[in-house]
């Protein structure tokens, strides 16, 4: 089990980053919520990862908080979420705001998440209600506001943006609306955009 890993952040484009360490790169896979909180290319990165072992892959996870590894590592054991559904629920919602949508059986945040139809989203409210139970109290506290942004302009911002979340599940024509609503003329970067479009998609 590879639980952590700490080299240098050579590549990112969401949701897959490369990690150099010690010359051997790592293909990681990262939600959004730990994509925006990464370092600029060529700095050092330290992320909890989350290892998977399959017939014809190995896949690895990684978050820089460990709320959101607990949260993804019992996302995967509910029926019907597998570890790129969980990966695009921590997309659109960090772990403090999924519990906090838990306890306000929030239907409604969760089916806005691609992938995330009636059933399942009901399936989560109530399998991980149990789960997140003697969390909830101290998620609930926790700081969820955004970090920071060095709005940085960029031709290629609102492409990136768009592939960012058709990679995520999102229909091309989806993606593009979405990031037409949120994009106006302030100059910001693609993770700037993609933030805003998965807020207001939650926040529907």
């Amino acid at each position: 089990m590879i639980g952590r890993i700490r080299g240098t952040l050579v590549y990112k484009q969401p949701p897959d980053i490369l990690v150099d360490v010690g010359g051997v790169g790592y293909d990681i896979q990262v939600p959004m919520s730990t994509l925006f909180q990464l370092p600029a290319l060529g700095a050092d990165v330290t992320l909890l990862t989350h290892f998977v072992v399959r017939e014809d892959a190995q896949l690895l996870y990684g978050f820089v908080d460990e709320r959101d590894r607990a949260l993804f590592r019992q996302l995967v054991k509910v029926s019907g979420v597998g570890p790129k559904l969980a990966l695009t629920i921590l997309s659109g919602m960090d772990a403090v705001a999924f519990a906090r949508c838990v306890e306000r059986d929030d239907l409604s945040a969760l089916v806005a998440l691609p992938g995330v139809g009636k059933k399942t989203a009901e399936r989560l409210l109530v399998e991980m209600r149990d789960k997140l139970k003697h969390l909830l109290g101290q998620w609930a506290g926790a700081d969820t506001g955004p970090v920071a942004d060095p709005y940085m302009a960029h031709s290629d911002h609102v492409a990136d943006a768009e592939g960012a979340l058709i990679a995520l599940g999102y229909k091309p024509a989806e993606a593009a609306r979405m990031i037409a609503a949120v994009n106006d003329d302030n100059a910001m970067d693609s993770e700037a955009l993609i933030r805003r479009a998965l807020k207001a998609v939650v926040q529907r």
